[in-house]
C-alpha cells in the first residue's frame, strides 16, 4: 500500500525532523501514529498523503514510485488516499452534505448514485440535521465530523487521519472509532495519529511510534 524508505524530511534548509523512516502499511491494516507533541506527525502524515516530498530517501504508493512520478500521476494516487485534517478544510460555500459529497462528485459520479449514501454516513457522524448547514455556523466538532464523513464516503485504499476524535466528547469518539473498524473490514488501511491512550486501548492495534523525528514499531 505505502513504503518509506530512509525517508529524511527538513525544512528550509533546517535540522531534520523526521530521520531514516523505515517502513511499510500494508494492505487492509489498521495502525496508530502516536508519540509526544512535536515529533513530526503531522509531517509525516503529510509525507504518506504525498502532500510533501521527502528531503531524502524515498516514498512508494501503490507500487509506483513518487519521486518518478509525473505531475499527473500524483493527483491520481491522491484520490485514493482519504485525509482528515486537524484544520477541516471544508469549503464555507458548499452545505455540508455537498463538502461531505465532493470526493465522489471529483470522481464524476451524479448525485443520484450517492445521495442515500451521503445522507445514511451524516446520520451515522450526528449530522443528520445538520447536513445543509454551511461551515461557518457549525462548530468545531460539527466541522470534524463532517471532515471524516468527506474523507471516508469514497472508500479510499488508505485512510489518513490527524486526531480525528480530539473534538468530540467520548461516546461519540467511541463511534467513529467503530467507523473506522468498520471501514478497514471494507478493505482500507487506517493510519490515525493520536494522542488518546483510551481510544488506542479500545482497539488494538499496530501502532507506529514517533520520538525525536524516528518511528519504533510495535505490532
Amino acid at each position: 500500500m505505502l513504503t518509506m524508505e530512509n525517508v529524511g524530511l527538513r525544512y528550509d534548509g533546517g535540522p531534520e525532523v523526521l530521520s531514516d523512516l523505515s517502513f511499510d502499511i500494508e494492505p487492509r491494516s489498521f495502525q496508530y501514529l502516536t508519540g509526544p507533541s512535536g515529533a513530526g506527525k503531522t509531517s509525516m502524515l503529510k509525507l504518506m498523503s504525498l502532500a510533501m516530498r521527502p528531503t531524502r530517501g524515498g516514498v512508494t504508493a501503490f507500487g509506483k514510485n513518487t519521486a518518478r512520478a509525473s505531475a499527473r500521476e500524483i493527483p491520481a494516487l491522491r484520490q485514493r488516499i482519504g485525509v482528515v485534517f486537524q484544520d477541516f478544510r471544508l469549503l464555507d460555500h458548499l452545505t455540508t452534505f455537498e463538502n461531505v459529497a465532493l470526493p465522489l462528485r471529483v470522481q464524476g459520479k451524479d448525485e443520484s448514485t450517492y445521495g442515500a449514501d451521503v445522507r445514511e454516513l451524516l446520520g451515522w457522524v450526528g449530522l443528520g440535521e445538520r447536513m445543509y448547514a454551511m461551515p461557518p455556523v457549525l462548530s468545531g466538532g460539527e466541522k470534524q465530523r463532517a471532515a471524516i464523513a468527506r474523507a471516508v464516503i469514497g472508500q479510499p485504499d488508505l485512510l489518513l487521519a490527524d486526531e480525528p476524535t480530539g473534538n468530540v466528547d467520548p461516546q461519540l469518539g467511541r463511534r467513529l472509532l467503530r467507523l473506522f473498524v468498520e471501514l478497514n473490514k471494507l478493505g482500507t488501511s487506517i493510519v490515525i495519529a493520536t494522542h488518546d491512550v483510551l481510544l488506542m486501548q479500545q482497539h488494538q492495534a499496530r501502532r507506529l511510534v514517533l520520538h525525536d523525528g524516528q518511528v519504533q514499531i510495535y505490532d
